[in-house]
């Protein structure tokens, strides 16, 4: 018996003169160090070779090559690296071409950018997608990406990691030709023909000459650097992107590739990078629920919504993007009106921002209906509720839907708080209840909660999932208590800086703090954007069963008391000038707040924005701990991602739970034991964070593969 040899991942054909190389790496080609030795070879092989006057590289399966291989993230780099990969094919003294299918991103566009001649198929997609994980291109990209298409495009690929198109990439001269068809090696072969019978030798890509306009090249970067200050603070990375496109204007280009090479490994060092990394492993881990494994989804073809507020028009809109129809309920003509009305001027924004053609706006609207009759939500697939946060209301609904729906169809309510299993329970099929917990603007937000109850379905737990994916949304599968994760961690989030609050920090200070920690928004920047009165309501529910053991601060109830809610209002914690949604702060909420402490008989003291920090994210870690403890939460990761995609945390510190780890847990019990001595009931330590430190792991550990 012999053994068995694996094929080679890179393999060489000879085409008549064209030396044929195909990167043969499931699932996706990835650079891995076997890809990186197999293209340094085939190189290799082709100057050797009198026979072959070309080389075209090209991608099996549905990609040419995906980027990075992410199964070497964290391991020593093996060489060759893929900096010196990319300048072996740039030094091939035979014309090099690749060939261009599905995806050309990170790494994989670095290779294509190093050959001399570039091909797409229409439906590739190229991009340089670093940013979003704490880096930059360091195989080349950002010296040979603005040589060839100028500084600003290249910039606008790399600060963004969008992905363009084959058209425009054609367009931005990313690639030089577009395939007529989709035969991407028959495509590759005819254009390295022609340019070999036209004798068009090589052409490295560092000799293109689109800097040659110093001043538009210089007014670029500039332009760059003052908006990635706006928009990218805190973050690490994008700055030195900046750096190292201006390293294109003003220096050779072999020290352009060192001082690359020298930020790039400063990014890799940094701790965002870690952060980054957490969070795009998460995101995939977090859509692998148990019950995805266990059972199929139903097919869902029609999709009902119940209510056309806001998150109702929102869910909406979700739903006719993906292009399923949809039949909106509400209680009369005037609402139902109002509600198509809310729909008509998402899509009028979009198609007035250009994100859409008029004509795409027609086609989504034709897919609407609407009606004040339950009755015609007989033949749907999938019903989404989506009406005011009472649970006698909600009740009312899921018995009607009940009545009409017919069997099999997924009845899903979109309450941020309430008990779903009490809904399910006043119906006859339990099983096909659960909570699709959208998040306003639904259809921007990418955060789907899934909410899973006792006595549902795997299989309808399976369709929720699957309708996450057919909407573009992240899911994160949620147990039923108070608030799911993410309110449930919001609700501790506010009322520990309603202690600080009380105890003598203002709330301006408080916010400001949280956005230089990361967040976009400080905790009362968000009560006043989502209103006042929907936490008060949610606070006035909850007072019967509140535990007398914690403590409650009444600051906020004394503005909902005057109808301060906000931006809706012109007054909230901040004031708002008409038609203005960045608030001031407003002296008579420090007068408030002042007499609020006087009342309670609290000496108010001074704190650091550190200090407000470390409380804020004390509170949340411990809450979370007791939320995956509880179940609630499958797995740490399972609440970054919730808090990542729903909550403004910010990314490039991966979550709370990565953040946990990354301060250190026997800091972070360290804390919570000292703030304990100030209110034992609020600060008691998670269980979960003591027998972790005890044993000396982290919550990493609790991760499986995504850790």
């Amino acid at each position: 018996m012999t053994a068995s040899t694996q094929a080679p991942v890179v393999s060489r054909t000879l085409h008549g003169n064209v030396l044929v190389v195909t990167i043969d790496h499931a699932p996706v080609n990835a650079l891995s160090v076997d890809v990186r030795r197999g293209l340094v070879d085939a190189i290799d092989a082709a100057e050797a070779d009198a026979a072959a006057a070309a080389v075209l590289i090209v991608g099996a399966g549905r990609n040419f090559i995906a980027g990075a291989d992410i199964r070497e993230f964290g391991k020593p780099p093996l060489s060759p690296l893929l900096p010196a990969v990319c300048n072996r094919i740039e030094a091939c003294s035979k014309p090099v071409v690749a060939a261009i299918h599905g995806a050309a991103l990170g790494g994989g566009l670095e290779v294509a950018l190093a050959a001399h001649y570039r091909l797409a198929v229409r439906g590739a997609k190229l991009g340089l997608p670093e940013v979003q994980l704490g880096l930059l291109p360091g195989a080349g990209g950002t010296q040979r990406a603005p040589r060839l298409i100028g500084a600003a495009p290249a910039l606008d690929l790399m600060l963004s990691g969008r992905h363009a198109r084959a058209e425009e990439a054609l367009s931005l001269g990313l690639v030089d030709r577009l395939g007529a068809t989709d035969d991407v090696l028959g495509e590759g072969l005819a254009y390295a023909r022609e340019l070999l019978a036209a004798k068009a030798g090589v052409r490295p890509t560092r000799a293109a000459k689109a800097l040659a306009d110093a001043d538009a090249s210089r007014a670029a970067v500039d332009a760059a650097r003052k908006e990635t200050v706006k928009r990218a603070r805190g973050l690490f990375s994008p700055m030195k992107i900046v750096d190292a496109v201006e390293a294109a204007l003003t220096l050779p280009f072999d020290e352009g590739l060192a001082l690359e090479r020298k930020l790039f490994m400063e990014c890799l060092d940094s701790p965002q990078r870690a952060g980054l990394i957490h969070a795009f492993f998460a995101e995939r881990e977090v859509a692998k629920a148990p019950e995805t494994k266990a059972a199929a989804p139903r097919p869902i073809a029609t999709v009902g919504i119940v209510g056309g507020g806001t998150m109702g028009a929102g869910i909406a809109v979700a739903v006719l993007d993906a292009g399923l129809p949809v039949t909106m309920i509400e209680r009369d003509d005037a609402a139902l009106a109002r509600g198509r009305g809310h729909i008509e001027r998402v899509y009028d924004g979009l198609v007035s921002k250009g994100r859409i053609k008029p004509e795409a706006k027609d086609a989504a609207l034709a897919r609407f209906a609407g009606s004040t009759s339950y009755d015609a939500l007989a033949n749907v697939d999938l019903v989404i509720e989506a009406v005011f946060e009472d649970m006698a209301v909600k009740k009312a609904v899921f018995a009607e839907l009940d009545r009409v729906c017919k069997p099999g169809a997924v009845l899903a309510t979109n309450t941020s708080y309430l008990d779903i299993d009490e809904i399910a329970g006043t119906t006859s099929r339990p099983a096909d209840v659960i909570g699709l917990h959208f998040f306003s603007p639904a259809n921007v937000m990418k955060l789907l909660e899934i909410v899973v109850p006792a006595r549902v379905g795997a299989d309808v737990v399976a369709t929720a999932f699957e309708l996450a994916k057919q909407l573009r949304k992240v899911p994160v599968r949620a147990g039923v208590c108070d608030g799911f994760i993410g309110n449930r961690l919001l609700a501790v989030y506010r009322m520990a800086a309603d202690y600080l609050m009380e105890d003598g920090a203002s709330p301006y200070q408080i916010d400001r703090a949280m956005r230089e920690f990361g967040y976009p928004m400080g905790p009362y920047q968000v009560v006043d954007l989502a209103g006042g009165d929907i936490g008060w309501a949610a606070r006035k529910r909850r007072a019967p069963t509140r535990d007398p053991r914690l403590r409650y601060v009444e600051i906020a109830d004394r503005l909902c008391e005057r109808g301060w809610f906000g931006q809706k209002t012109g007054r909230g914690f901040y004031l708002y000038e008409q038609g203005v949604r960045t608030g001031t702060p407003d002296p008579e909420v420090e007068g408030i707040v002042e007499s609020e402490r006087l009342r309670t008989g609290v000496t108010p003291r001074s704190f650091t924005d550190d200090e407000i920090v470390r409380r804020l994210m004390c509170a949340v870690i411990n809450e979370a701990a007791n939320v995956v403890r509880e179940g609630i939460a499958l797995r740490p990761l399972d609440v970054d991602v919730a808090l990542l995609y729903g909550y403004g945390f910010p990314r490039y510190r991966g979550g709370p739970m990565k953040y946990a780890d990354m301060l250190g847990l026997p800091t972070v019990l360290a804390e919570l034991k000292r703030l304990a001595g100030e209110d034992a009931f609020f600060w008691q330590p998670s269980p979960l964070i003591v027998e972790l430190v005890e044993r000396g792991a982290d919550f990493s550990s609790l991760n499986g593969s995504a850790s």
